[in-house]
């Protein structure tokens, strides 16, 4: 969700000057690109990860504040919902055993950190959206103390002019409306960073937008909400819902929505940052002193500080990050569209396919996206989304195909070979794209496990069975066993 902000009211003079220093941040960004002074030498790749908060009877905790008291590692931060928490995973270089040791650190602070939030009453799990979440929980009260959140449902609302609609139809429908942002506290996410050069940056980025789909085909792990069984990742429609600013009006006149696919391959990040300021107006209009021209001039490092929190408020699915390290700015592929989970060999799983995929792709002497319209590569991520591991999706040169079919014939062979080029060991490609490969060869992911579970237990109520096949999954999280070994 970004940086602090305080609590604040914003003036018409306040949207003028933020507006005009974003284009100003946009500029100096432009000509940063020109005279290439970016760190781009060895790149990093990085983790961060969205955890949802149960109590003993697998209900939503509302105790990030508590659980993140009792762990007090500063890895661990506050998201936008009271049973939402989020860690940071150290940066790594895949040629270093970059794998293994995500692998490693995530589930020692995992373990250390559980210990303690369950001392205060909070476990944590790693599912995109908790399926034990209830329309009560959907109000302004479940909000995270941190300012920033408050101000941002306010502004999202103000701007949209009425509540929030969120309408989904899978195997059963739901409709309900929102008062605040709620619902996008519901959706937690996996983010996947992949370091990259300027030069290189719209190839990792198309590249990403192009795979999205078969991402969320395989590793689909939000099957319910509020009691209802909708999408595999029921987080794509309800983020796409909850944070949208646009009246029906708007939607009609073509209005782009805050969460977004995107509209077009891109030849440079600029293009991205440019679309930014070009078609949303600032959610949070806040104006840092910062001159970034007289910075750069004097041989420092801006920090474009409007210009990154005005995209922190866009929410694409792969998202372009400007950011500083050591004083050298750098570039990254930020990539969003996945739930955690279940296990951390499961995640590790889905970041080993991703990183793998994109770079062999990225690097591709024929460009795949030169081979595909943008408009399919969206319409493949939408399908995946409803229908998981079962779907079917469009690739250059083959047609229709079943996606899992698709990546054990041609993906797989890819992500090894980016994997390599990374210098990944052989012991952690098998490892885990051999997990991709057995979930494709079984059929079996985090949402179809958890619908076949749910199934089994028809003849209980509901929420009963919520509760039940939540409480198995917990214990099965714990083992790291990969889901596809599930009984």
């Amino acid at each position: 969700m970004g940086e602090e902000v305080e609590a604040q009211e914003f003036s018409r003079a306040d949207r003028t000057r933020h507006r005009e220093k974003v284009r100003r941040n946009l500029d100096v960004f432009a000509r940063m690109l020109r005279e290439a002074r970016f760190d781009t030498d060895d790149p990093m790749t990085g983790l961060e990860v969205e955890l949802n908060l149960v109590d003993d009877q697998d209900d939503p905790a509302l105790k990030n504040a508590e659980a993140l008291k009792a762990i007090a590692d500063p890895a661990f931060q506050t998201e936008l919902g009271q049973f939402n928490i989020e860690i940071n995973v150290p940066p790594a270089k895949l040629r270093e055993g970059g794998l293994t040791t995500f692998e490693e650190s995530l589930r020692h602070s995992l373990n250390d950190a559980e210990a303690k939030s369950s001392e205060v009453g909070a476990h944590m799990v790693m599912i995109g959206i908790l399926p034990t979440l209830a329309p009560g929980h959907m109000s302004l009260d479940s909000l995270s103390a941190n300012p920033r959140y408050k101000l941002l449902s306010e502004q999202i609302l103000a701007a949209r002019g009425e509540d929030i609609t969120i309408a989904i139809e899978g195997a059963e429908r739901l409709r309900t409306t929102a008062d605040s942002i709620v619902p996008e506290a519901a959706c937690t996410s996996t983010q996947f960073h992949v370091q990259t050069s300027p030069d290189q940056f719209a190839a990792y980025w198309n590249a990403s937008q192009a795979i999205a789909a078969v991402q969320v085909a395989v590793a689909a792990n939000s099957p319910y909400l509020l009691g209802k069984e909708l999408w595999r990742e029921t987080r794509i429609p309800l983020f796409e819902q909850a944070t949208d600013t646009r009246s029906e009006e708007l939607k009609a006149q073509g209005v782009r929505p805050r969460v977004w696919f995107g509209e077009r391959w891109i030849t440079s990040v600029f293009d991205l940052f440019e679309e930014n300021v070009r078609f949303f107006p600032a959610l949070l209009p806040v104006t840092d002193e910062e001159d970034p021209l007289a910075v750069l001039e004097r041989g420092d490092t801006p920090t474009l500080p409007e210009l990154r929190l005005h995209n922190g408020t866009i929410y694409r699915w792969n998202r372009p990050v400007y950011d500083i390290a050591r004083g050298i700015p750098h570039l990254r592929v930020e990539n969003r569209l996945l739930a955690a989970g279940p296990t951390v060999a499961d995640t590790l799983a889905n970041a080993a396919f991703y990183f793998g995929l994109v770079r062999s792709l990225a690097e591709s002497q024929r460009p795949l996206w030169s081979q595909m319209s943008f408009s399919a590569a969206e319409e493949n991520f939408h399908t995946a989304s409803r229908q998981g591991i079962e779907a079917q999706v469009y690739w250059p040169g083959v047609g229709q195909v079943r996606a899992t079919e698709l990546v054990l014939r041609r993906l797989l062979p890819m992500a090894r070979e980016g994997l390599e080029s990374w210098g990944a060991s052989g012991a952690e490609i098998d490892r885990f794209l051999g997990i991709i490969e057995q979930r494709c060869l079984t059929g079996v992911n985090g949402a179809e496990w958890f619908v076949r579970r749910m199934h089994d237990r028809r003849d209980l109520e509901r929420w009963d069975g919520l509760r039940a096949t939540l409480h198995d999954y917990r214990e099965r999280m714990h083992t790291n066993e990969p889901v596809h070994t599930w009984d």
